[in-house]
């Protein structure tokens, strides 16, 4: 009796981490506490998608659109990703994970460009999974500047497809996302990951961010290895 052949794990999952705000407010908080228990959580998701053997893990921290907040709330999530980044660096060490980034970078704040950069620099020879922060990100964003940097490539009106357009991608080296989780009962993908995205399976989780814990990412996995992918074809 041959055995069984184990089920594959997604190489790359990005995770819309949704329900920070409402979490606080369904406690009497503020809403700057329930984003404080997201840091936490995703400390926790991190370390229990490196154990399962994940190789890209996308975090979506913080949109395009998330400059409309209150700027006490902007500021205090902007120290959040400086505390992360500068507290994880032991923890990355030790898993081998490497930091990656996606979004607008020039329109992040000096300090937590130089807290990317160096968090970018410090873990680029780690060879264990990726964890790529997508901050200051849109999907839609990240296609226009993609076609602006193309656009600035080729000469004299060339002509382009789609392979040439996602070279120009933030990080064309990375697999599009087999994956894409939304906590907190949304069912929309929020301008994330938009071009990446096209044929990734989408799961649902009415659990707000902060109460997720790994079981959780692991029920996420088991419902992913049911699905029948075929990407626009028939089998």
């Amino acid at each position: 009796m041959q055995d069984s052949v184990p089920a594959a794990i997604p190489a790359h999952v990005g995770i819309i981490m949704d329900g920070n705000g409402r979490w606080a407010k369904n406690r009497g908080l503020v809403r700057t506490q329930g984003h404080l228990e997201g840091l936490k959580t995703a400390k926790k998701i991190v370390k229990a998608a490196s154990d399962l053997g994940i190789r890209f893990l996308t975090l979506y921290a913080f949109s395009t659109e998330n400059w409309k907040r209150a700027a006490d709330e902007v500021g205090f999530i902007m120290d959040l990703v400086k505390q992360y980044l500068r507290a994880e660096f032991d923890f990355s060490k030790k898993n081998k994970i490497r930091t990656r980034f996606t979004g607008d970078f020039s329109g992040l704040p000096p300090d937590i460009q130089k807290e990317i950069s160096d968090s970018v620099a410090d873990t680029a020879g780690f060879e264990g999974m990726q964890v790529v922060l997508a901050i200051n990100y849109g999907g839609r964003d990240e296609i226009i500047r993609a076609f602006r940097k193309l656009s600035q490539a080729k000469e004299n009106g060339e002509s382009f497809g789609e392979k040439d357009l996602s070279l120009y991608l933030d990080n064309p080296d990375i697999p599009d996302p087999d994956l894409i989780i939304r906590t907190a009962g949304e069912y929309r993908t929020s301008n994330f990951l938009l071009w990446e995205g096209a044929y990734s399976e989408l799961y649902f989780s009415g659990k707000m961010w902060p109460d997720w814990e790994k079981e959780d990412l692991q029920a996420a996995i088991a419902d992913f290895q049911k699905r029948d992918r075929r990407f626009g074809g028939v089998k």
